[in-house]
This record gives C-alpha cells, structure tokens and sequence, in this order.
C-alpha cells in the first residue's frame, strides 16, 4: 500500500505544420510550441519526476546556423528546471537583441530552442543511477544533417543483450551498455544506410552534392528504416525521435503495452502518452485524440504530410492494466471509469468480511491516487445499503412508526478522511532503525472518527512491496482502535516482475512472492524453490520463444486466499492489536473493468513477449543465487 512504483516515462511530441508568423499572429507569440510543450510534460509529470528533457529542431536553417537545441535535468522539479533554463536563453537573446522583438524570421534564427519540431520527456531513475546523461533525449549527431537522430522513449527492451551484441557484429562500438543508447545506435545505423543509399541514387542521377541534401530529406523512407530497425525487438516501447532536417515518428511496440496518443489538425501533430494531456492543453474533445495502434507509427515528413503507418504486425493485445490502475492521470474518461469499477468489483468481498456491518464500519482510501476506486466501492457499498434499507421497509410495512421509518432511512456509509500524506516529509537517513521511525510518521491521521467496535476499510490502488504498509500505515491504523483493518487492492495479487517499463524488477521485493515462499516453508514444500531454480537454470541457453516461466510453479499450490491471508500475518506482526485482513481484486473482475487492456503480466505470469519469460527466471536465478542484479 502507497509504496512508491516508479514509471519509466512520459514522452511529449509537437510537430508545428505552419511557418513561426502564422502562430504569431493567431496566438500572439512564436514561441506558441515551447508554451505546449511545456503545458504536456507538465502535465505528465505523474509519469517522471527525476529528470526531464527537452530538445528542438529548426527547419530550412543555413549551413552554420544552430538548428538543434537540447536541455535536460535531473533538479528536484527538472520540468520547471528545463523549461526555466529555455526561458533564460531566450529572454536574454531578446534582450540584447530588441531587433528581434516582433520580428519572428530573426527570433527563429537567433533564439535557440525556438523550433518547428520538438520533443520532451520525463523519467523516473528505476533502475542504477540518475545523472543528467541518462536522461532523454538522446542525441546521435552528425555532420550530414539527415543523420542526426534525436530519442527519447518510454520503454524497456528485454533482449538488450542480444541486440547490443548484434550491433558489435556489425562492426559498432556503441559508448554504453544500455537499452536506449542500442536502440539508438541500431536506428542511426539503418538511417546512416539509408541516407548512403539515396545520396548514391542521386549522384547517379545527376545532382550535385549540394542540391543531394533536401532530395534526400525528400526521398528518405523513415518507416522502411523504422521496419528494419525493430525487427528483432522485444519489450514495450513507445519510441519518439527526431531527424536532424525535420522528419519525425513516435513507434509504439506490436502489443501495445506501452500508451500513445495522437491529436493532428492543418496546424499541429501532437503525440503523448496520456489522452487526457492532449485534450486539456489543445482543448479538444475525446473522439478527436486517437490511440497509436499497435505496431504502428505515426510518422511526419519535412513536408508536414503525416501519416499512419505499420511498421510491425501487431500481436495479441496486451496495454498494460497497470497503467489504467495506477499510473495514467484518473482524468481521462474510460480510465476513470475503470478505476470506479474496479472499487465496485471488489465490495462483495468486503462486505463478507466485515459480515454487512455497514453500520459499524468506516471506509477510507490511501493515497490520492486511489480516490476513484474509493468512490466506486462506496457508490456499491451504499447500492447495498439502499437494498437493505428497502427490505426493511416492506418487511414492516404498516408496523413501522414514522420514527422508525426516519431511523431506517438516516442510515448510512462512514466515509471518513484517515489518513494524509505529508508530502514534505522526507527519510534522509539511511540507517534503518532511524529511518523505519521516520517512515511511520510519513502520513498524519485523523483522529476520534473511529470507534473501538468499528471496522476500518482502507482501500489502494495496489499492493506491491508492502514496506510502507508494515512499517508505517498498518501501525498508524492500530492507534485509532478500530477491531477490524480490512485493506482492500483494487488490483490484483502482483506476483511476478516487470520488464516493459515499471520499477518491479526484482521477486523477492514483491510482498506476494514473499509470502508464497512463507507458505512453502510452513507447509514443508521448501523443494520446490530449488527444483524451480534447477528448471530456470536448465533454460538459460534456449533462444526466448522456447522458454517457460517455472516461476509460475512457486504459486500453483495455493488459492489467492491462502497468499491473501499469509500477507496479512507477513505485514501485520505481533505489535498490531486490531485485526488485519487483506484483499485483493481478482483476475477476472480485472478484465471485466479494463476488457481492452489485458496485460496482466505483473498479475498472472503471463508476459506478452517471448523475452518476458526469460526475465522472469532470470529474476528467480537472481533471488535464488542472491544478486541483487537486473534480470534484462
């Protein structure tokens, strides 16, 4: 409950399709795109608050004028950083130069970052460190302009390790170790090709050198690029990038797991991983954002002509549920009523443990983000409420008094404010004793709304670790007394690691895993464990698409109540005084809420993409042989 999940990214794509004086003169100002692009990382920064970065590309500049531009930080607030570092530059250029006041041909060329395309981000560091160099985009320059390649990405690419390798054979020394910079060096390679190959063409043709370079701008095939680059990838992605004459893409992976949204009118192109982003900064309604299909890319020429194109053969879909659950923006409408559902999904099963007391019992949510499922379970709760009222009624019919019936009637839910995060509260040491005390201060309760013989039911979005919930929430709780803590995960039981995006690398941080060993333990089933690291072990040198998870045998010999109930005494401990249950959503009331964003590998172990399963015993290898390493 409320531990931190990192997301790996937000990514921020605008493609301005008039000249800088057609925004100046309807919007009041050149810098019309800076503004947007500023407003949708903003408004993205749920999905990455330790480094952001943005970078520019001006279209049709001479030889010798600057015509990328790139910043990125990892300050404590890098998006006001970024766009407070652009704003400098930018004032102090119109300052020393009042000639370019109202002159929007000057300001283009000598303002930097003012720019036709651009592209932003956001990240979270999930995974090592979090310094300035890995923040995107990512930038592969060249002399030749056409390959200049500008990325930036919100993915994780499972077999790196072959790709990196396939890279080397082909004679690459690529400077890092590291997804981004693969993929990079893989599309900068198939693009280098590509431009040698149109500039022969032309030379055959006749042109000389110079007039060769807006030919090749012309005549470039960014999407047959784009095929052979992602040939042999595998993972989630949605991969933004830029060349350096003014082409551009945002390809999203063949099974959808990660999001991409797309807005286009004869002014702008707009990319960006949430819907809700898009439809607030350019105040446009929900049919005109549309979802990048899987497999596809949405690709914008020099020319401004931008088209929809498939790169990949999409797969079986599998959008990640997570990011309905958890991590997109609650505003946008099919996910706000996914999240209600699934609070309402999962009320038969509180009411069954706390035996239809709705008289006795308090409902709360922790944290903000789970606000919507809260309201879900509480509109159910009071649909049972009103049923039971109704039966009540009709069973007294005339025998009822008035003051009866107005006692019937004033029944009601508690729902109650708890719990409140204090947000300026950070656990700067690092030494555990001290830093478990501050933890359990983290969040400051509400008092004297709790009655000893209450029940308290405290929803979340998720339960992943646990940490937070033992060593700060589950104590803060006891101390208001209730005889009964039901907390209640409007998500599923997460049981295995994710490889797509999302900071769960590792098993053994994942309190059900935990748990299910436990159980393993109790019950004398310990062989298990070694003969599913022995399977693992056995798989390591087949190719991906010949490998099974084995890890999904740890939990085969128990029901979800039997982990439930062993994650409660895991996370409760001896010094609780109330009693403490714990529930979880199940699978299928999952995809009866999100029925068009099944990948629900975290959940069930079953991974979208070959690589996944290899990940997972490779995690299980990790846990066994007690490395705390990466799994891809």
């Amino acid at each position: 409950m409320s531990d931190a999940i990192k997301h790996e990214c937000g990514i921020a794509h605008v493609r301005l399709l008039k000249p800088l004086d057609f925004y100046k003169e309807k919007y009041g100002t050149a810098f019309y795109g800076i503004n947007k692009m500023y407003l949708i990382m903003e408004k993205q920064h749920n999905r990455g608050q330790d480094g952001a970065g943005f970078a520019s590309i001006k279209l049709d500049m001479n030889p010798g004028e600057r015509y990328i531009s790139r910043v990125r930080s990892v300050a404590q607030q890098p998006i006001q950083d970024v766009f407070e570092q652009i704003n400098e530059r930018i004032n102090t250029v119109l300052v020393n130069n009042p000639e370019c006041a109202n002159n929007t041909a000057l300001q283009k060329r000598m303002v930097p970052y003012l720019g036709e395309v651009m592209l932003g981000h956001v990240r979270y560091g999930t995974f090592g460190k979090n310094s300035v160099e890995s923040v995107h985009p990512f930038l592969r320059q060249n002399n030749w302009m056409h390959r200049n390649l500008i990325l930036a990405g919100n993915f994780n690419m499972t077999n790196v390790r072959q790709l990196f390798k396939n890279l080397v054979e082909i004679g690459q020394h690529p400077k890092e170790y590291t997804d981004t910079i693969t993929i990079m060096e893989r599309i900068g390679h198939f693009l280098d090709d590509a431009v040698s190959k149109v500039y022969k063409k032309l030379k055959k043709e006749g042109y000389t050198k110079m007039e060769c370079s807006p030919l090749i701008a012309e005549r470039l095939n960014l999407k047959k690029i784009l095929k052979k680059s992602s040939k042999n990838w595998d993972g989630g992605y949605a991969m933004a990038g830029m060349l350096g004459h003014g082409d551009s893409f945002v390809l999203r992976d063949p099974a959808g797991i990660r999001p991409a949204y797309y807005y286009m009118d004869d002014e702008v192109v707009v990319v960006a991983s949430e819907r809700p982003v898009i439809q607030t900064v350019f105040n446009v309604d929900y049919h005109s954002v549309h979802e990048l299909p899987p497999g596809h890319a949405i690709i914008t020429k020099k020319s401004g002509e931008t088209t929809i194109n498939k790169i990949l053969e999409p797969t079986e879909r599998k959008a990640c549920s997570f990011e309905r659950i958890y991590f997109s923006r609650g505003s946008d409408a099919e996910i706000y009523k996914e999240r209600k559902l699934l609070g309402k999904l999962i009320v038969p099963e509180v009411l069954k443990h706390i035996n239809n007391d709705i008289k006795n019992t308090v409902f709360s949510f922790i944290p903000n983000t789970a606000e919507t499922s809260f309201f879900g379970m509480v509109e159910s709760v009071e649909a049972f409420l009103n049923k039971t009222k109704t039966d009540e009624i009709l069973e007294g019919r005339r025998s009822l008094s008035a003051e009866k019936v107005t006692q019937i009637l004033s029944q009601h839910t508690r729902i109650e404010k708890i719990a409140i995060k204090d947000v300026k509260l950070r656990t700067f040491i690092t030494e555990d004793s001290s830093r478990d005390d501050l933890v359990a201060h983290v969040y400051d309760i509400t008092y004297g709304v709790v009655k000893k013989e209450d029940n308290l039911v405290i929803i979340d979005d998720s339960i992943v670790r646990g940490t937070t919930l033992k060593k700060s929430i589950l104590k803060m709780l006891d101390r208001l007394s209730p005889k009964k803590i039901v907390v209640v995960s409007s998500a599923p039981q997460i049981r295995y690691p994710d490889c797509y995006g999302i900071d769960m690398a590792n098993l053994e941080g994942l309190v059900a895993f935990r748990a299910a060993l436990a159980l393993l333990k109790d019950q004398k089933q310990d062989q298990l464990i070694d003969d599913v690291y022995a399977k693992c072990k056995a798989q390591e040198h087949l190719s991906d698409n010949e490998v099974k998870n084995f890890v999904k045998e740890i939990y085969s010999s128990f029901s979800a109540e039997q982990i439930s109930s062993k994650i409660a005494d895991l996370l409760s401990g001896d010094e609780i005084n109330a009693e403490v249950v714990i529930i979880f959503q199940t699978i299928e009331n999952l995809h009866k809420a999100c029925p068009d964003n099944l990948g629900d590998w975290y959940f069930t172990g079953n991974y979208p993409t070959d690589g996944g399963n290899r990940v997972v015993n490779q995690a299980f290898i990790n846990f066994y042989e007690g490395k705390n390493e990466r799994a891809y």
